[in-house]
């Protein structure tokens, strides 16, 4: 070996990057696959699965009903993955998501379409959308936090920030097929039988993100926590526990959550039927500027991750939800144009905004809960929102199009969304380079505070008897 050659990586940072690498390949097959849907939603579902109403706008919004339906399934599986995980670790239930996701995205692939099976194709098509949506609910907190709890305290907010990156990389792959696809085929192939080459490639993604995730194992403050909670059964977990210790933190998340999930899904799902209904734009010309806006914003997360270990937590967070405020108010006029530059500016700056507030997520909501019901905690702040913020977001603006013929009242609408965020991070606690296992002791000590508490209010009341 060369003496010139640079030092070598610490075994414990190449178990890090192991660790990184097994969360992100979970992670983009997942999100491939729930992207893919809505992209197909704008230039496929509209058309196959629904009756013909006599306007596009009106089948979209149909379409975006059912996407609507993964939504609400998120927080029942983020409920229900989070407690199994906190109970028998992060690995397994991100082994079981990874499958349940791929299943259900290759039959949706096999849907027969409304003129074949009527009302059956949206009917089949709500069901397996709950599945992938449910699936996709437990993904998110036991990858970030698979790498959040391995992490050093001093660049948790870098490291944890590589899980998100993966969801451009799965939103850059699942445009890039469908991208292939239309390009290659006629429009009349295309919606016959094209796009569903792209929903059947899921079953050979998830074999390989599979099979990377078998090689990783729960970090050690965790394999501690189930130790604990299996010597000590009166040690609790899951959702009822961390509404009852930690509800501020619940709260909090969702406040965080609202801006910066709404703000995504308007520029990179409702921005595809601005662009094709309103402007009326060519398909593989806007999917070919959303494959280089999603390569952008998978550089600019962990950069913006990064920021936030040195910068803080609080600070990067308030750059994204008041720079988003402004997104709309510029970026459909600049749509408007036609221009390509213009286009591709607009949805990269809102990429950019975006990722001001999710890069950190990971590592400010573990550094919210102790390790026996953080992955509940971050898991139901984190999916709940989603019901009322980005499985709306796209039907709400398509709406307000329809109605008042112009973008303002979105832009209007994503204010807002992003005023509710401000508040939620000014009532933030700044947590960069905290200690995990300090939060862990400082919730030991408080449940056998409540604990004597209990115990004196019990022998108060027998001794007045």
């Amino acid at each position: 070996m060369s003496a010139n050659a640079g030092p070598r990586p610490s075994s414990k940072e190449s178990g890090l990057r192991k660790v990184v690498a097994a969360s992100m390949a979970g992670t983009v097959v997942e999100w491939y696959e729930f992207f893919l849907y809505a992209t197909a939603v704008t230039l496929v579902f509209g058309k196959v699965f629904f009756p013909n109403s006599g306007s596009e706008l009106d089948a979209i919004m149909a379409g975006f009903l059912t996407y609507a339906v993964g939504f609400v399934a998120r927080p029942i599986g983020g409920i229900v993955f989070g407690h199994f995980g906190d109970k028998f670790g992060r690995k397994k239930l991100l082994q079981l998501s990874i499958i349940l996701v791929g299943v259900s995205t290759f039959l949706m692939g096999c849907i027969p379409t409304f003129g074949q099976i009527g009302y059956w194709a949206p009917a089949l098509l709500v069901g397996l959308r709950f599945i992938q949506g449910f699936a996709v609910g437990g993904e998110w907190g036991g990858a970030v936090l698979l790498v959040a709890e391995h992490s050093p305290n001093k660049s948790r907010g870098f490291w944890s920030s590589w899980p998100q990156s993966a969801v451009p990389i799965g939103n850059l792959l699942a445009t890039g097929v469908l991208l292939t696809l239309a390009t290659l085929l006629s429009d009349e192939a295309f919606l016959s039988w094209g796009w569903r080459v792209a929903f059947w490639l899921s079953a050979v993604i998830v074999l390989v993100g599979y099979y990377i995730r078998t090689k990783v194992s729960d970090a050690p403050i965790f394999l501690e926590a189930q130790s604990e909670i299996a010597d000590n059964p009166k040690v609790g977990y899951g959702v009822i526990e961390v509404l009852r210790r930690y509800p501020r933190g619940v709260f909090t998340a969702m406040g965080l959550r609202f801006a910066e999930n709404i703000l995504y899904y308007l520029v990179v799902t409702f921005s595809i039927t601005y662009l094709k209904v309103i402007v009326d734009i060519d398909t593989s010309r806007i999917l070919m500027l959303l494959l280089v806006a999603h390569a952008i914003h998978f550089v600019v997360v962990p950069l913006v991750g990064r920021l936030s270990d040195s910068l803080g937590r609080k600070p990067t967070y308030m750059i994204g939800a008041l720079t988003g405020a402004t997104w709309g108010f510029f970026a459909f006029p600049m749509m408007d144009t036609r221009d390509d530059f213009m286009i591709l500016a607009s949805v990269t700056i809102g990429l950019t905004f975006h990722a001001f507030m999710y890069a950190g997520q990971p590592a400010i909501m573990a550094e919210m809960f102790p390790t026996r019901m953080r992955y509940s905690g971050v898991s139901l702040g984190y999916q709940v929102t989603s019901i009322v913020a980005g499985s709306m977001a796209p039907f709400i603006a398509t709406g307000l199009v329809e109605r008042y013929n112009s973008s303002v009242p979105v832009a209007i609408y994503l204010l807002g969304a992003c005023m509710v965020t401000a508040v939620a991070v000014y009532f933030l606690k700044e947590t960069k380079g905290v200690s995990l296992q300090d939060i862990d002791d400082a919730d030991a000590a408080g449940t056998l505070a409540l604990g004597r508490a209990a115990a004196a209010k019990v022998a108060a009341t027998q001794s007045e008897k």
